[in-house]
């Protein structure tokens, strides 16, 4: 089975990056708690409970989570529409448009946990082009920690999973890079370096990475700043 090959601690070659959209590419905090918070007092949860396992995880799965007496679909109806309508605040996290403007079209993807049409507002609300494969909440059977659309990305890109490197900043994200086969950066944007732990190297942002091409293969570069590489 081919596999991402380390070429020394601070080096990954590979086929294709696979990126999660909200904190590793696009900066929604304040967007996503304002938006838990609205509905959390509409349904009388509990805003913390809910934040605590929103982070990383398609909206329908978390409504299950902590409400499932609620009709998902109506639930879901509700927050995808708040979410759409509010883009104030949306950014792109640092490096996100740098690295990847560099890599070639056809070699990237982003798998969100975020709806189709929500992906590509807040995509283009932080000025960050929207690549060719976007798989979305839509397109998947299982989210996040399931790794259904990771492997459905890489087979979309025409490579295999394994050869791959994902980003990613939540739990559930990172389990589902892993249970794909892929290695896994992990972005310390949302959690501490310790929280994600299971990631293969650990990085503070986009800016701690350098991405070049060589042959077929794309060259991941990661600077002294980041915080693990090996």
């Amino acid at each position: 089975m081919p596999h991402a090959r380390r070429l020394s601690p601070r080096t990954l070659r590979c086929r294709a990056l696979l990126f999660d959209m909200d904190g590793v590419l696009v900066d929604s905090r304040a967007v996503v708690e304002r938006t838990c918070r609205r509905w959390a007092a509409r349904r009388n949860v509990d805003p913390e409970a809910l934040l605590r396992v929103a982070h990383g995880r398609r909206t329908r799965d978390t409504v299950r989570l902590v409400a499932p007496h609620l009709s998902v679909a109506e639930e879901v109806a509700w927050l995808d529409a708040a979410e759409e309508e509010d883009l104030e605040g949306i950014v792109p996290v640092p490096g996100a448009r740098q690295l990847v403007v560099s890599v070639p079209h056809a070699r990237w993807a982003v798998v969100t946990s975020a709806g189709p049409a929500l992906a590509r507002r807040r995509l283009e609300r932080a000025g960050l082009p929207v690549p060719a494969v976007l798989v979305s909440s839509k397109d998947v059977v299982h989210g996040k920690p399931a790794p259904d659309g990771y492997t459905i990305a890489a087979r979309l890109l025409d490579v295999h999973p394994g050869t791959c490197v994902v980003f990613e900043d939540a739990l559930p994200g990172i389990a589902a890079g892993r249970a794909a086969g892929s290695a896994v950066v992990g972005v310390s944007t949302m959690l501490s370096p310790d929280e994600l732990h299971d990631a293969d190297v650990i990085i503070r942002d986009l800016r701690d990475v350098r991405v070049s091409e060589s042959g077929q293969d794309l060259v991941l570069e990661f600077r002294p700043s980041a915080i693990r590489t090996d």
